[in-house]
C-alpha cells in the first residue's frame, strides 16, 4: 500500500549536532561539553518558537542582526557568532541510513514530502548540494512559508499544498513536533537512528524487511 512519509531535515535527514558544531569551530572557548552546552542552550534556546534563531528559521532577520540580537542577549562576541551562523551548513552532512531508507521508500512506491524548520540560506545550500532531493514530491522549509513546527500552521499549509492521503506518516526527532503532527492527524514516529525508523516502518507494513 502506497503511503505518504514526511521527514524532517534537521536531525533526521542531515545530522544537527550543535555541540560537536560549537566545540569544532571554537576550540579555544568551547573546551568542553559542559560550556558547549552552556552555548548551545544560549545561543539557540532550544529551538523555542519565541527564540532568537526562530526568527532566522522563519525567515525574519538576516544573519548580522541574528548575530547582533544573540550577542546582546548572552554577552558572546559577535564575530564568533557571525562565524558560527555562516558555518552551520557546512557541518549538515547527510545521515546515509536515512539517505539510504528515503530511496527504499521511494523504490517501494511511497510519496515522500519533507517539513523543515530551516533559513533560506541554509535551505538553498542543502538542496543544491544533495541530489536526493529529487525523491521528495515537494517539501516546506519554513523560512519560505513563514511558519515553524511545532506550530499548527505549518501544519495546515502543508495539508493544503500537498495531496496527502489518510493518515501521513511525519518522521521527526523533536516530541513536540510529534505531538504537533499527531494532533493534525499525521502518524509520528519518532527518530532515533535510522535503523530504528526502518524498523518501526518495516513493522508498520509500509516497508519490506
Amino acid at each position: 500500500m502506497s503511503q505518504d512519509v514526511v521527514f524532517d531535515l534537521g536531525g533526521v535527514v542531515f545530522r544537527w549536532e550543535p555541540l560537536v558544531v560549537l566545540q569544532t569551530l571554537f576550540p579555544k572557548q568551547v573546551t568542553d561539553e559542559a560550556v558547549a552546552k552552556q552555548w548551545s542552550g544560549e545561543i539557540f534556546q532550544t529551538f523555542h518558537p519565541d527564540a532568537d534563531w526562530a526568527l532566522f528559521d522563519l525567515g525574519r532577520i538576516d544573519p548580522e542582526p541574528l548575530a547582533q540580537r544573540i550577542a546582546a542577549r548572552t554577552g558572546l562576541a559577535e564575530a564568533d557568532l557571525r562565524h558560527l551562523i555562516a558555518n552551520i551548513p557546512a557541518h549538515l552532512l547527510p545521515m546515509q541510513g536515512t539517505v539510504d531508507l528515503i530511496h527504499d521508500l521511494k523504490a517501494q512506491g511511497h510519496r515522500l514530502y519533507f517539513l523543515s524548520n530551516m533559513p533560506a540560506s541554509y535551505a538553498d545550500h542543502l538542496v543544491r548540494e544533495n541530489s536526493f532531493f529529487s525523491q521528495f514530491e515537494e517539501g516546506i522549509f519554513s523560512a519560505h512559508v513563514q511558519q515553524i513546527k511545532p506550530l499548527p500552521d505549518i501544519f495546515a499549509t502543508a495539508q493544503a499544498r500537498w495531496p496527502l492521503r489518510g493518515k501521513p506518516v511525519f518522521i521527526d526527532d523533536v516530541q513536540h513536533n510529534i505531538d504537533a503532527a499527531e494532533q493534525h492527524g499525521w502518524q509520528g514516529i519518532r527518530f532515533e537512528t535510522p535503523a530504528q525508523v526502518r524498523a518501526a516502518l518495516v513493522g508498520q507494513g509500509y516497508l519490506a524487511g
